[in-house]
């Protein structure tokens, strides 16, 4: 299966599909934080024709509501955020995922299909992560764990910390390459 994760310089996701033997490819404006198939640009520039599945990460520094106090003085950023995202649901692909904290994508586009949190899939951290879905199941919990820490949410303030707060949770990851893969995978052999 060919999987294409958009938005996305850590290479979680996309490194859990490939453990899983699909081919699978990251894209962003950075170089991607771990060795393995990237390409480094506008993900809307590249052709995803043929892939069977597109993941989606857009940034959410003008979407998310934890922003809200400056959404005033941000409308135009927004406007541009919510065309992207837009643009991303719109990709001629049948299967997508689109991955964002609680944002404005819920009030101005569609609500979530699925809200999931990192303590039902190994970690015992609290993150709320909307799924907007085309073609896919909702995520099934995987590994259910107690805590409750709100870690991406008291990460000190520094230069990098966005890419802290927006890296996969890798149980998450490894949770979408599993299920639907697998899936994909069983519709592909009948």
């Amino acid at each position: 299966m060919k999987v294409a994760v958009l938005c996305e310089f850590s290479g979680i996701v996309r490194d859990a599909f490939i453990a899983r033997g699909h081919a699978a490819v990251s894209c962003d404006f950075l170089p991607t934080e771990r060795k393995g198939p990237h390409l480094v640009g506008d993900c809307l520039s590249f052709d995803w024709t043929g892939y069977d599945l597109v993941i989606c990460h857009p940034p959410c520094t003008h979407l998310a509501v934890s922003g809200a106090r400056w959404f005033k003085n941000k409308m135009v950023e927004q406007d541009k955020a919510l065309e992207f995202v837009r643009a991303l649901l719109a990709l001629p692909i049948a299967r997508i995922a689109l991955e964002n904290p609680v944002s404005i994508i819920s009030s101005k586009i569609r609500k979530p299909d699925q809200i999931i949190q990192p303590w039902q899939f190994g970690c015992g951290e609290v993150k709320a992560t909307c799924l907007w879905l085309k073609g896919l199941s909702k995520l099934e919990p995987t590994r259910v764990v107690e805590g409750r820490h709100a870690r991406v949410h008291r990460i000190s303030p520094h230069p990098d910390r966005w890419k802290s707060r927006s890296r996969t949770i890798p149980g998450i990851a490894e949770a979408m390459a599993a299920q639907w893969g697998n899936a994909l995978e069983m519709k592909a052999s009948f």
